[in-house]
């Protein structure tokens, strides 16, 4: 199977996570947990530390395995798929905004927002003309000639949001984005990734323990001893 041959149809759910559970060792991280998202969603995943919220990331954007359970992206089954297919995906179809940025820091953050297209074959010019527009999207063109230890620090993790959806990714996988900003440069961050994420209908998986992030959500599962259970929001 190819990541081309995936399931088009938009009454089907885009990921789903279902009765996963995944231990390390004796411990259990995931016990029963579940989720399940459209296109376009922002979907909140809350809960204390070691609750087992990272984990559930990182089954759903296919990084881990779970020892049992299912997870369907576009309604294929992850764990069914080949390494080389499950990589396909999180170099297309998938993008990644980590609380630290994990950008390189000897490139530019134009080189950086272009690396993801470069590393898919497309040729230097083109790759850095679409990266200079999320750079412009994301408010940070100004910072495209310098390196990542010559930004602050909401600059640099809007370089990492831009370089997350330069490929048009369908889920971005968002592990407490703004764990390392200030109140006000993280607001604006969270800004920028929801508006940016709803005009080409990805969704956003976001992993946070802030109710301030989670508030830019559609949804909100809160997961606990790793068990999963979604919560009303009162808009």
């Amino acid at each position: 199977m190819n990541a081309g041959a995936l399931i088009t149809d938009e009454s089907v759910a885009l990921l789903e996570a279902i009765d996963l559970r995944k231990s390390f060792g004796p411990t259990p991280a995931l016990d029963g947990a579940g989720l399940r998202m459209h296109a376009g969603e922002v979907v909140a995943v809350m809960g204390p530390s070691g609750s087992g919220k990272s984990t559930l990331l990182h089954c759903l954007a296919g990084i881990l395995q779970p020892d049992s359970g299912q997870v369907l992206y576009r309604g294929a089954e992850l764990s069914a798929m080949s390494d080389g297919v499950r990589s396909e995906l999180r170099r297309t179809e998938f993008g990644f905004v980590f609380q630290f940025g994990q950008l390189v820091p000897e490139l530019t953050s134009l080189e950086n927002v272009a690396l993801p297209l470069r590393l898919g074959g497309m040729r230097r010019k083109e790759a850095e003309s679409r990266a200079t527009e999320w750079l412009e999207r994301l408010e940070v063109a100004d910072v495209a000639a310098k390196r990542p230890g010559e930004t602050s620090g909401g600059q640099g993790q809007r370089v990492a949001v831009a370089r997350a959806l330069v490929t048009g990714p369908k889920v971005v996988f968002a592990d407490e984005p703004t764990g390392a900003l200030d109140s006000l440069n993280g607001e604006r961050v969270m800004q920028l990734l929801v508006a940016a994420a709803k005009d080409t209908n990805a969704a956003v998986v976001l992993v946070t323990h802030e109710p301030r992030v989670a508030a830019y959500s559609d949804r909100e599962v809160v997961v606990r001893d790793g068990k999963s259970r979604e919560v009303e929001l009162a808009r």
